[in-house]
């Protein structure tokens, strides 16, 4: 879990979504830090594509109530809903639109496609030690 980030000291992954009960939901996660972290401030950062789809996310209301977004351009089909397009909690960044994201990586392994160009060595080989994807 800590290869993609052990060469960044100022990134630490963290393992609370697996502690959590199942089935976990954003907002529930969200809710655990901030009770946790009460000196923090915590953000969501997602494609725009998840944004897409963020109507349908279990009690999105709570979450843009609590926290900003973050939201990453992306390709993707669909439009924004209404509601998000101007909403004050939810900011678009100015960064160029890449045409890589985890679906493409995980569909690329699943059909044994060459996608190690697009990871790092460390990501390639955890991802591949543990047969992640391959099914």
């Amino acid at each position: 879990m800590y290869r993609a980030t052990e060469k960044y000291e100022k990134i630490k992954p963290s393992d609370i979504e697996f502690k959590l009960p199942q089935p976990n939901y954003t907002v529930h996660t969200l809710a655990h830090i901030a009770d946790t972290y009460k000196d923090k401030e915590f953000c969501l950062i997602m494609g725009e594509d998840n944004l897409k789809s963020f109507h349908k996310w279990k009690n999105y209301e709570t979450i843009l109530e609590h926290h900003s977004i973050y939201v990453y351009p992306r390709i993707a089909d669909g439009d924004i809903e209404h509601q998000f397009k101007n909403h004050p909690k939810i900011h678009k960044v100015d960064a160029p639109v890449m045409g890589i994201s985890s679906t493409m990586i995980r569909k690329g392994i699943k059909n044994k496609k060459n996608i190690r160009p697009l990871l790092t060595n460390e990501v390639w080989e955890y991802v591949d030690e543990m047969n992640f994807y391959k099914k």
